[in-house]
């Protein structure tokens, strides 16, 4: 990734270019890495790609939307461990747990979640808060588990920046956040590649539904100051490409239970567990570069040893 020329970027930062879902979950590579991902791919050592987890809900319980919600984030990460060629880094994008009212019930879930991820082959994991974790208290549990809310760090070349638009309940970045921000972006070049990672999304998807950020668009304004960004996102439980002039937006599939389309049913609501085709909108996909797919499967790929 070092080696990479900005045109090569620009292409991996629009839609279907080199950004692979798996169960709910993001890696984000060169293009044609997908073809590999079980097997063991060819890689420069330059290359690199992370996986993105989002809104694991851990503590969600409803047998009309998802009756193996017990196992389901277990399941995941068997499927991650199963990767032949590991990730350099995992990352959360918020809604680790389920939303509870009770202050030891919220600990009690993120000290199990925090067990149950331990079992990921690959030990770099970074996390962000969603709503569920941070919005009753502020972000106070979640900061005592999982560390802050927001923070940057560099990998090969790329620079990471981690927002915080939850701990806020009006689902803000906030001023505070905002100056950082804008820090940030002062001490890397205006080519530089950047990846931010959050909960919602920045722009109005769907403000009526929460799927949006109060200050999105000062956030925005300030990304759009630089020539390469992308963001990954979670929080609307569905794949999900848009672009604000060159920045490309990718969300991630839950890992819970899928949510509707934007706009498509009068009210939002967790699409009901299929029988017939369980995991649906939980599946595999993979995507290449210039929109040419892979493959995509609507249940979840098999896994020896996966609990069912």
């Amino acid at each position: 990734m070092e080696e990479m020329d900005r045109k090569t970027f620009l292409k991996m930062a629009t839609l279907g270019a080199g950004v692979v879902y798996v169960s709910g979950l993001t890696a984000f590579s060169r293009p044609g890495f997908a073809q590999g991902l079980f097997e063991s791919p060819r890689a420069a050592e330059s290359d690199f790609y992370f996986v993105q987890l989002s809104d694991t809900h851990w503590g969600f319980e409803g047998a009309k939307v998802n009756p193996e919600a017990k196992v389901t984030l277990k399941k995941a990460i068997q499927t991650v461990n199963s990767l032949k060629f590991k990730p350099d880094f995992i990352v959360f994008t918020g809604d680790l747990t389920h939303t509870t009212d009770d202050p030891q019930i919220r600990r009690a879930r993120m000290t199990e979640f925090k067990e149950i991820v331990r079992d990921l082959d690959v030990q770099n994991i970074r996390f962000l808060p969603g709503e569920h974790d941070a919005s009753l208290d502020e972000g106070k549990a979640y900061k005592e588990f999982f560390g802050e809310t927001f923070y940057s760090f560099d990998h090969k070349g790329v620079r990471f920046i981690s927002l915080d638009n939850v701990s806020d309940a009006t689902g803000a970045v906030g001023t505070q956040q905002m100056a950082w921000l804008k820090g940030e972006l002062r001490k890397i070049g205006k080519k530089d590649p950047t990846i931010i990672l959050t909960h919602r999304p920045l722009f109005d998807l769907m403000p009526s539904w929460d799927w949006a950020t109060k200050d999105g668009k000062e956030v925005i304004d300030a990304l759009l100051t630089h020539d390469n960004v992308t963001v990954f996102y979670g929080h609307i439980h569905q794949e999900h490409h848009h672009m604000t002039e060159h920045i490309a937006h990718h969300s991630a599939k839950s890992l819970i239970f899928p949510l509707p389309a934007p706009g498509s049913v009068p009210k939002k609501a967790p699409i009901p567990w299929d029988a017939q085709h369980p995991f649906r909108g939980l599946g595999f996909r993979s995507v290449e570069e210039e929109d040419k797919m892979i493959g995509e499967i609507e249940e979840w790929p098999v896994v020896k040893g996966a609990q069912s």
